[in-house]
């Protein structure tokens, strides 16, 4: 037991699973302890049930009349829960699938515009010292501006519409994901740089061989701490316009008194940042295995996997395929009408459609890829042996 209270203790993933559910458990009986009852202790028009049947019933109000009696009325009250009926509600009134994948394609959006313009700005300002001397200090006092102050200029620039909001996540992302670069630029070791000037490399050469993957290989954790930046901002985003997107209905919900639809969308927030967490960890096992090697052993060996963990990742392998063939399907019939003409990845996805497709032809350019690498290995070595 004594474990439990070391300064910077060791903890096995064992225990912290474990001690990650009963911590769960604990905010959940507090959250029902302070919500049960006829009169809570924390206010229903603050904070919701989590469980229970909703329903509405009378109350009595009592207010000072205009002259001056006391007046005792009686109005209807609802009581809701956000698993009771929350997300049963949203789907049926609030449009809980198409708002989703608006917010998806908005968020998606942004990422992809944000690390197309942050790669070329930082490799630009991080490596040529005419331009760190002319924006390294512009680019820093960026990260000071308040984007809420913002939002008019992206208004009059793009208007109201899908392009505004994405280009306005996109600069939220940028100005704290340039200097990010720009910082791992810098913390290239010189050891290899010294090695391919050794080896006659050119300027070229050393950006494309030493910089681009060690910058590349830890942007990855820098993205995933980013990822929770990226979702605050889409509620500012989305809040400009009544268009949709799950920052609509928090926006809704709350002039119509439904606290209990606000921490439905928290909680849809909270379980897309720990599917993007682990998709990103994922992409990183992928792209840059060399950074869960055994290094303390000097071995070219994989880190072991939990069971608990190859699972996920089985899980995460076998989703990206299903959604593949799903897109591919949905991608013909916005071409051919094979389903009646209803082009749901239009509907869903709307004038954010564009990400999607971005995403599956990256998707399926890397498969290809992968699928004809080896062939072309194999025709490589005999050329070389010959």
């Amino acid at each position: 037991m004594s474990w439990m209270f070391e300064l910077r203790g060791p903890v096995s993933k064992s225990q912290k699973t474990v001690f990650g559910l009963i911590g769960f458990g604990l905010v959940l009986l507090m959250w029902i302890a302070v919500t049960s009852g006829s009169d809570p202790i924390a206010p229903r028009n603050l904070l919701p049930r989590p469980f229970g049947e909703c329903y509405t019933h009378t109350i009595d109000v009592t207010y000072q009349g205009a002259n001056g009696k006391t007046v005792v009325e009686q109005r209807d009250q609802t009581v809701n829960s956000v698993f009771g009926c929350a997300f049963t509600d949203m789907y049926r009134d609030n449009n809980l699938i198409q708002n989703f994948c608006l917010s998806m394609g908005f968020n998606l959006g942004g990422y992809l515009k944000a690390i197309m313009w942050s790669l070329p700005i930082a490799f630009l300002i991080g490596l040529i010292p005419l331009f760190n001397a002319l924006f390294q200090s512009q680019i820093d006092a960026y990260r000071f501006v308040p984007l809420t102050a913002v939002t008019s200029l992206f208004l009059l620039v793009w208007g109201l519409g899908a392009n505004m909001k994405i280009n306005f996540l996109a600069f939220g992302i940028m100005i704290y994901l340039v200097p990010v670069i720009i910082q791992r630029i810098k913390d290239v070791d010189d050891v290899y740089v010294k090695t391919v000037y050794t080896l006659r490399a050119t300027k070229w050469q050393t950006i494309t061989a030493v910089y681009i993957p060690s910058v590349l290989s830890k942007l990855m954790d820098d993205v995933r701490v980013l990822t929770a930046i990226s979702w605050t901002y889409i509620i500012v985003a989305e809040g400009m316009a009544n268009q949709g997107g799950l920052g609509t209905i928090i926006w809704t919900s709350k002039r119509f008194g439904r606290p209990d639809k606000v921490f439905a969308v928290l909680i849809i927030f909270i379980l897309i940042g720990i599917l993007q967490d682990r998709l990103f960890m994922f992409l990183d096992k992928k792209f840059f295995p060399h950074k869960y090697q055994m290094t303390e052993k000097y071995s070219s060996e994989l880190v072991k996997q939990s069971m608990v963990e190859m699972l996920i990742d089985f899980a995460i392998k076998t989703l990206i395929w299903i959604c593949l063939g799903v897109y591919l399907v949905l991608a013909l019939d916005e071409i051919f009408n094979l389903i009646g003409g209803l082009k749901l990845l239009s509907y869903l996805f709307g004038d954010t459609l564009w990400v999607i497709h971005v995403i599956f032809i990256g998707i399926i350019a890397y498969r290809v890829k992968e699928l004809i690498k080896p062939r072309i290995n194999g025709i490589r070595q005999p050329v070389a042996s010959s």
